[in-house]
C-alpha cells in the first residue's frame, strides 16, 4: 500500500469531478478523500497498491467528459489507512 496526493488545476469544479472520481476510486479499490479548493483546484489523497494507483492517476489526467484538466500535480505522502474513498465539502 503507497499514499499520494494529487492537485489538479484546470475546469475541475461544477463538472461532477468528485462524484465522478468517487465511483472510479469505489471501482477500483482505491481508499482516500478529494475536496474542492479555494482557488479553483481539486485536491486528494489516495491510497492502494501500485497499479490501482497508476491507473488511478491516468485516469486523473482525464477526468469525467467535461472538465479541462490543465496540471496534475502528484506527492507522495505518509499513509493514513483511509477506510473508503470520501468527498469532503468545506
Amino acid at each position: 500500500m503507497k499514499h499520494i496526493k494529487i492537485r489538479i488545476t484546470g475546469k475541475v469544479q461544477g463538472v461532477s469531478f468528485r462524484q465522478t472520481t468517487k465511483a472510479i476510486a469505489d471501482q477500483m479499490g482505491v481508499r482516500g478523500m478529494i475536496r474542492n479548493e479555494k482557488d479553483g483546484s481539486v485536491y486528494m489523497e489516495a491510497e492502494g497498491d501500485d497499479t490501482s494507483l497508476e491507473v488511478f492517476q491516468e485516469w486523473c489526467n482525464e477526468g469525467p467528459d467535461r472538465a479541462k484538466i490543465e496540471n496534475v500535480e502528484v506527492t507522495s505522502g505518509e499513509l493514513k489507512n483511509y477506510r473508503n474513498f470520501e468527498i469532503i465539502k468545506k
